[in-house]
Order: C-alpha cells, then structure tokens, then sequence
C-alpha cells in the first residue's frame, strides 16, 4: 500500500480519494484552501497544513482542483509541492488544464528530481464514484507504471497518450466532444418535443438504435427529468472549451461546431446556470425557442 498525497476533495475528487482509501491505502490532504472532509480523516487519512507537508509525506502526490492558475498555486507557491519533493516521488495532476502550461509545469517538477504525470479523467461524479473513470495520461512509461495500480483504483480506461501534455490535450479532445453530444441530444430532444412527441419515449427509442450514446443515456435522462444538479458544472465545461478555442487560434484551425457549444453554455450562465450540470445547456435552447422539453 502506498501514501499518497490528495489535494483537491470536490465533486469528483473526493469519491476518488474514497476509492483509494477503501483500497487501503494511506492519504495525506492538504488545508491549504480549506479544511479536509472530516469523513476521509482517521485511521488512514490525515490533514497537513499545506501541500509541502504533503508532499513531504507522500510518495505519489495527486492534484484535481478545477483549474490551472490553481494547478500552480499548489505545486509552486511558498508551502507548494514542488518544494517538498524529490528523487523517488510522482507527481499527478489529474485536473484538467492548459496542456502548454502543463509542459511546464512538469518541466519544472521533473528538475526536482521528481517525475510529473498529467493524468485528466472523463466520467463525471458518476464515474469518480464508480471507479470507472477514464483516464488520459502524458508522461514517461516507468512513471505510468508505477501510478498504474493507483488509476486502477479510481478508472477502468487507462490510456499513456504519450509525453507530458498530451493527456491533457486528449481531456481538450474528449470535451469536444462531449460539448458537442450534449448539443446534439438537446437539439433533437427539443426537436421532438416541439413537433409534439413524448421526448422521454424518443429517448428510449434513441436508446437501441445507432443514436445511442453514454450522453444520450445520462445526460438525456437528466434533460427529460430536469435534473440540473452537478456532476459536472457547466462553467468547468466552457473552461475546457475556453482551452480549446484558444489552443485552435494557435494551431491556425477552425473549430465552429466547438464555438456554437461554447456560446450555449455562455447562455446558460448568463441565464444563472453556471452551476448547473453540462447536461443543462438544453435550457439555452429551450429559452431560445420559447419552448420546455419538461412541459
């Protein structure tokens, strides 16, 4: 069993250190921005005043808060990881960010001594608790190897893209395409239910055809249901897909099906929706058409 460090305890982290708890391995949480659950303290979780003292005690130091200036912030401020680690230890960050500052980011870990993996995950609060993430890793093989047996843990999907970085840019990828589902389910359950079918039996037909899709199973229930509370917030989405649009600028490429997503989700948070589940964006084009699925 190994000790490990876990920084960051929302929707989806928390489930995840759960899982390698019950595994029986050792936890070290950082009260760096708040106070650790009290339900992951005991007799193998333990609460350090910052994320240097984790990194002190763990071997494998995992991140997953929500975004990169946050990233930084725990590995490289005063009390940050990076000053608490060396020769022997690995450093994960299964947040989802930049994948050019995660380069460096990794760069400047690995000239600890340390060996630095991105490691994103797909799945959603369902999947954190399930343990049947997927999860995306850049990095050098015998790292991935040694963190393997812990994302076995937390995932079912373990893939080594490839170096530092590119995990992340494969996250930018997957929601891509997840934006682009969750437009393409509420587009036609809208659709249907304008045209004056029953969307929930439209689904369930959907269900056993070519059009079937994990987004149609879930996030199309939550749309015919209305249940808009987070697995996933929609303001996290357009932070993927704010990643997204600005890496296209750089490449020179054009991704408009990407920036129509994008505006949806926009309308929900503009509509006071920006904790709402992704699955929500059906509300911006409910608002636009005048017309509820759920009427």
């Amino acid at each position: 069993m190994s000790n490990i460090g876990f920084i960051g305890t929302g929707i989806m982290g928390k489930p995840m250190a759960q899982n390698l708890q019950k595994a029986g391995h050792t936890l070290y949480f950082s009260e760096h921005y708040e106070a650790a659950p009290a339900d992951l303290l005991g007799s193998n979780g333990f609460a350090c005043p910052n994320p240097r003292a984790v990194a002190e005690a763990a071997e494998f130091i995992i991140v997953m808060v929500p975004d990169t200036p946050q990233v930084e912030d725990v590995l490289f401020s005063e009390y940050g990881v990076a000053s608490g680690v060396g020769a022997g230890k690995v450093v994960i960050d299964m947040s989802s960010i930049s994948p050019i500052a995660t380069k460096d980011f990794a760069a400047r870990i690995n000239a600890t001594g340390a060996q630095y993996l991105d490691a994103p995950v797909s799945g959603g609060e369902v999947g954190a608790k399930a343990a049947t993430l997927t999860i995306m890793v850049g990095g050098e093989e015998d790292s991935f190897a040694r963190a393997k047996p812990l994302f076995e843990v937390m995932g079912k999907n373990i893939t080594l893209v490839g170096g530092n970085g590119d995990g992340q840019t494969c996250k930018v990828a997957n929601q891509i395409i997840v934006a682009l589902n969750i437009q393409a389910v509420a587009e036609a359950l809208l659709f249907a239910s304008k045209a004056g079918a029953n969307p929930a039996k439209v689904r369930e037909a959907l269900m056993g055809g070519f059009a079937s899709s994990k987004i149609l199973e879930v996030h199309g229930e939550r749309m015919v249901k209305g249940t808009f509370d987070p697995g996933f917030r929609i303001s996290l989405h357009q932070k993927d897909l704010n990643l997204a649009l600005s890496g296209a600028r750089q490449l020179q490429l054009s991704l408009p099906n990407t920036a129509t997503a994008q505006e949806l989700f926009n309308s929900c948070a503009a509509l006071g929706g920006a904790n709402w589940d992704h699955s929500a964006m059906i509300k911006a084009l409910e608002h636009m058409a005048n017309h509820s699925i759920r009427d």
